[in-house]
C-alpha cells in the first residue's frame, strides 16, 4: 500500500508540475523544444552521454569490486546503457537500476551484494554531485547564491545529526555493521574513493555540458558562465525522486531558474524539453543492447530439442 501511495503521489506531482507549466506558459515551449532538436546537438549529446556512461560504469565497477563482485568495464558499460535507457523511458526512473542490480547480483551469485553495489554506486555519485553543486553555487552568481551559505550549514548540521542518531544505535546492529563494511570496502577504500570522486565529477560535467548544448539549441544566447549555475540547479532538481521517466521537476526547475536568472521561463522550459530529448537519444544504445539480449534469449541451441529442454 505504501508503494502504491508513493507511486500515485509521484504521478500527481508530475501531472501538477506539467499542468501548471502549460497553464502559465502554454504548450508552445514544449513544441518549440521538440522542433529545436538539431543534428549537431544530438551528436554532442551522444558523445557526452558515452563519456558519462563509461564513467558511471567505471564508478560502479570500483564499488562493486570493493564489495567482492568483480565486474569488467565493458560489461559494466553495456549494463549501464541498458539501465539508463530503462530509466529515461519507464516511470519512476529507477527500473533500470533495479534491472542492473538484479542482473549483476545473479551473475555474481550474490543478489544482496549486487543490489547494494548499485545502491552505493548511485548514492555516492549523487553525494559527489551535491557537494560539487553546493560548492560551485557558493561562488558562482546564481538565483540561489544568497541562500547557499545557509544551505551548506544546514546540510552539515543535518549530516551530523543523522550520524549521531545512527551512532547511538537507532538502527539494528546487523544493518549498521553491513553499511559500515560496505562503505569501508566499497566506497571509501583506497582503490575506490578516487574513482568515485573523479568519475562522478566527470559525469556532472557531461550532464551540465549537455544542458548548455540544449540551451544553445533552444536559442539561448547568454554566456556559458551564466548558464552553468542554472544547469546545476536543474540537475539537482532532477535528483529528486519525483520525476516520471525524467520529466516533471526538470521542466519546473528550468522554468523557475531561467526566470529567476533574468531569462524567460519559456526559454527554460524549451531548454528542458530539448535536454530531455537529447538524453533519450543518447540512451538509445541501451535499447539496441536490450534488443540483442532479447533475441539471444529467444535462441535455442541446436543441440537442444524440446524433449531435452523439458528433461534437462
Amino acid at each position: 500500500m505504501n508503494v502504491t501511495v508513493a507511486r500515485t503521489a509521484r504521478l500527481v506531482a508530475v501531472a501538477a508540475i506539467i499542468g501548471i507549466l502549460i497553464w502559465r506558459l502554454g504548450a508552445q515551449p514544449f513544441l518549440d523544444g521538440l522542433a529545436r532538436v538539431s543534428v549537431p546537438a544530438v551528436l554532442a549529446a551522444v558523445l557526452l552521454g558515452a563519456v558519462a556512461t563509461v564513467c558511471c560504469a567505471w564508478r560502479w565497477r570500483a564499488v562493486a569490486g570493493g564489495l567482492g563482485l568483480p565486474l569488467s568495464l565493458p560489461t559494466a558499460t553495456a549494463d549501464y546503457y541498458r539501465s539508463t535507457f530503462l530509466n529515461v523511458t519507464l516511470p519512476f526512473g529507477v527500473v533500470g537500476d533495479v534491472h542492473r542490480a538484479v542482473r549483476h547480483g545473479r551473475a555474481g551469485g550474490d543478489l544482496s551484494r549486487g543490489v547494494r553495489g548499485v545502491a552505493w554506486e548511485r548514492t555516492s555519485g549523487q553525494a559527489v554531485q551535491i557537494v560539487a553543486t553546493v560548492a560551485l553555487l557558493l561562488v558562482l552568481p546564481s538565483p540561489v547564491r544568497d541562500w547557499m551559505p545557509a544551505v551548506a550549514i544546514a546540510s552539515l548540521v543535518l549530516i551530523g545529526v543523522l550520524a549521531l542518531l545512527w551512532w547511538r544505535g537507532t538502527a539494528p546492529q546487523r544493518v549498521f555493521t553491513t553499511i559500515r563494511e560496505d562503505l569501508r570496502s566499497g566506497v571509501f577504500a583506497r582503490s575506490s574513493l578516487p574513482v568515485v570522486i573523479i568519475a562522478s565529477l566527470i559525469v556532472v560535467l557531461c550532464h551540465a555540458t549537455t544542458f548548455v548544448v540544449a540551451a544553445r539549441a533552444a536559442g539561448v544566447t547568454v554566456s556559458t558562465k551564466d548558464l552553468v549555475p542554472v544547469a546545476l540547479l536543474v540537475l539537482a532538481a532532477m535528483a529528486l525522486p519525483l520525476s516520471l521517466a525524467g520529466w516533471g521537476p526538470r521542466e519546473g526547475a528550468a522554468a523557475w531558474a531561467f526566470g529567476a536568472a533574468g531569462l524567460t521561463a519559456a526559454a527554460g522550459l524549451t531548454t528542458a524539453v530539448v535536454y530531455g530529448v537529447l538524453v533519450l537519444v543518447a540512451s538509445l544504445p541501451g535499447a539496441v543492447l536490450h534488443f540483442f539480449s532479447w533475441r539471444q534469449n529467444l535462441t535455442v541451441e541446436p543441440s537442444q530439442n524440446p524433449s531435452e529442454v523439458a528433461h534437462g
